[in-house]
């Protein structure tokens, strides 16, 4: 990182980005029994947003990185 065509910002994406994957995560292991009351729409919608959220923060992470 010593070269003058070093990306600055590089480390605030790559914390971002992991971030949002322990977001993600985060969701997806935390208060199974929240969604209950919901139904089958409420649970599949949140698995399936938390799993996007994942695959963005990884994304960001890696696209950072490039």
């Amino acid at each position: 990182m010593a070269t003058a065509t070093a990306d600055r910002l590089e480390p605030l994406g790559v914390g971002i980005g992991a971030l949002l994957g322990l977001v993600g995560l985060a969701t997806i292991v935390g208060t199974p029994g929240a969604l209950k009351s919901g139904g089958v729409l409420l649970a599949l919608g949140k698995g399936l947003g938390a799993v996007a959220a994942i695959a963005v923060g990884a994304g960001l992470a890696w696209l950072t990185r490039q």
